[in-house]
């Protein structure tokens, strides 16, 4: 499934400065296997730091040659070549340091007790269903600023600093307040309704720019024996992927920002009523693929790409994760949300985009120095340029698509950014509040409604007062855009 990431609250963008015109792509995915017994939860107090290195013109970060360093992936949608390439040229680097590399999908009930036991992995993708909470670990002070990183010269220049090779917001996507930055996030994702082209031009429809234009493509497609949507049942947190930026587009990004910033009553905002009327009435016009609560988002993507189903909400992973079920005529495309009519705030194109896959070094990491050492190889251009080849995805490194073909939905994901041009929205929730947006609002609320379980105005109560009750728990670090 599609994890969410972490972040910004301080001096970070705002949504309308942060992407601007990227390109797009990654994100997580799926629960699939276990572990190793390896990375056991761990005991009492901190774990013994190595002792710095040599600091050098090709060791900027003073790493210990021969310290280990430890690298727990997130084995997701993008899976774990992209990163085994890249401890290669770390072992390489420093041939007389082991490298500890493992993937796994248990992230918080592998990784939670060792964080809170004070002997973590050196460098951690948390990633996935069982994403530990970015505003957790970062209230804790159990993440290590990566400033030093970002300062760095980079992989590839040594007169360019790292962060001077990063695609815009990428920096200010792993601040919360001031100027540490508390995460890297190495893939860049483009969210919204993924769908076949091939399958919308045998409906002889276009891609539909208002929900009245929706509705009449859905009934197209139900009259061919295809449903026109299909979600993640069993994680309905993917549906905001597609319902976050239509909310913006109809009543503007301010909206998503009061949602975000756990504002009084921003759950009662007209546009969020008017969205969620407009999707429940996919539910009772019979247009969601019959089963689709139960589907986890492997299924409803196998589902999607046998041609079950028309639309998909998603994000860019999408195509790397369903590699092996799409078709090779399927010419994979995504669009954003459409809109309501000509009131909405935003222009058709108003779409949600941003970093993602959230990499971070534990504050009690043993080998800090290496576990950043990993990543400023992963943004070095030869990295990236293996990562976009082998998962479909762009990376945080802006640039490294020289002489890459670029597949469909990458190519449909960068076409879509044009569109969008400066009308990029950013939602901060699935990061800021992990719980509240996974559990409560998409399980117990989003998921419920898509049922028919609950009525719009009843899920709109519903997650106002877990909003509320968020915003009153002095146990929990609030963020705000700025």
């Amino acid at each position: 499934m599609g994890s969410t990431s972490a972040e910004n609250n301080g001096t970070g963008v705002g949504r309308r400065d942060l992407i601007k015109r990227s390109a797009a792509l990654g994100l997580i995915s799926v629960p699939t296997m276990g572990f190793l017994s390896a990375c056991a939860s761990g005991g009492g107090g901190s774990q013994e730091k190595a002792e710095a290195g040599e600091k050098s013109e090709k060791n900027p970060l003073a790493v210990n040659d021969s310290a280990q360093m430890e690298f727990v992936l997130f084995d997701g949608g993008f899976g774990k070549e992209y990163a085994e390439d890249a401890v290669k040229l770390y072992e390489k680097a420093y041939p007389g340091a082991k490298v500890k590399f493992a993937a796994t999908q248990k992230i918080q009930s592998t990784l939670q007790p060792r964080f809170n036991g004070g002997n973590p992995p050196d460098l951690v993708d948390n990633s996935g269903a069982e994403q530990m909470d970015m505003g957790v670990l970062v209230g804790k002070k159990q993440l290590a600023d990566l400033t030093p990183l970002l300062d760095a010269p980079s992989y590839d220049d040594p007169a360019k600093k790292v962060r001077d090779t990063l695609r815009p917001g990428i920096v200010e996507m792993g601040q919360f307040d001031g100027d540490p930055v508390w995460i890297l996030y190495y893939a860049y994702t483009v969210y919204g309704n993924w769908y076949s082209q091939k399958a919308l031009d045998s409906l002889d429809a276009e891609y539909p720019k208002t929900w009245d234009e929706m509705l009449a493509v859905c009934a197209k497609a139900k009259k061919k024996g295809m449903a026109g949507w299909t979600y993640a049942g069993k994680y309905p947190y993917y549906i905001p992927f597609s319902m976050s930026p239509m909310i913006a587009k109809v009543g503007g990004v301010e909206v998503i920002d009061a949602i975000d910033n756990l504002e009084p009553n921003a759950w009662k905002h007209p546009a969020v009523k008017t969205v969620f009327e407009a999707w429940y009435e996919l539910f009772k016009k019979g247009y969601v693929l019959k089963g689709t609560p139960g589907l986890d988002h492997i299924q409803s993507q196998t589902a999607w790409a046998k041609g079950d189903a028309l639309f998909l909400p998603n994000g860019s992973w999408v195509e790397n994760e369903s590699a092996k079920v799409i078709p090779a005529d399927f010419q994979l495309t995504v669009s954003a949300p459409p809109g309501i009519d000509d009131s909405d705030k935003m222009p058709f194109g108003a779409m949600w985009a941003s970093g993602g896959e959230p990499f971070v070094v534990p504050a009690k990491a043993a080998n800090g120095a290496g576990g950043m050492e990993q990543l400023r190889i992963m943004l070095s251009e030869a990295s990236s340029k293996n990562f976009t080849s082998k998962v479909k995805s762009l990376s945080a490194y802006n640039g490294g698509t020289d002489g890459i073909e670029l597949t469909p939905g990458l190519k449909s994901g960068v076409a879509a950014l044009e569109l969008a041009g400066e009308n990029v929205v950013n939602p901060r929730m699935q990061d800021w509040y992990v719980q509240l947006q996974k559990e409560k609002i998409g399980v117990a609320c989003l998921g419920e409604m898509m049922a028919g379980r609950l009525t719009p105005a009843e899920t709109i109560k519903k997650i106002q007062g877990y909003a509320d009750d968020a915003a009153k728990d002095s146990s929990i670090k609030h963020y705000k855009h700025q």
